[in-house]
């Protein structure tokens, strides 16, 4: 299970480096293969390719003419890249989307379970106070025993 938050940072070369305990859980349970990719461009989703191949599994089960479907795999094969970790557990960030997602310097890891959500430290802050975790969020999560 991918969970918390590590701040870290992109380096010149557009290399994200895994912070150790997430590094360490997504080797042990499904390798150094990743996928590499976003929806929006404003953040990255690094999955362990076993995780993202399952997605692909599913997708496959969802009809072609389901409109939803095709901006899905458009933009995540748009932004994404197949990527490995290296022996510093290191994983290149396409440019693509680091230019997309403003990945230059520090950055955040947050575990998403069974992925790593990776943001522009500026632009998640952003992000919480424009989206911030509402009443209605709550009851939402509470009538599923959370």
């Amino acid at each position: 299970m991918l969970r918390g938050s590590h701040p870290t940072r992109i380096d010149d070369k557009g290399r994200l480096k895994v912070p150790n305990s997430f590094r360490a859980i997504v080797e042990a349970q499904w390798g150094s293969e990743l996928f590499v990719t976003s929806v929006t461009g404003e953040s990255a989703r690094v999955y362990p390719m076993a995780v993202w191949l399952e997605i692909e599994r599913k997708l496959a089960e969802v009809p072609n003419s389901l409109p939803a479907k095709q901006r899905f795999v458009e933009r995540v094969n748009f932004y994404g890249q197949a990527a490995a970790m290296d022996r510093q557990g290191r994983v290149l960030i396409p440019q693509l989307l680091r230019e997309s997602a403003a990945m230059v310097g520090d950055v955040n890891v947050l575990g998403q379970q069974n992925h790593l959500a990776v943001w522009n430290l500026k632009r998640l802050r952003d992000r919480f106070k424009k989206e911030p975790f509402t009443d209605e969020d709550g009851r939402l999560l509470a009538e599923h025993g959370i």
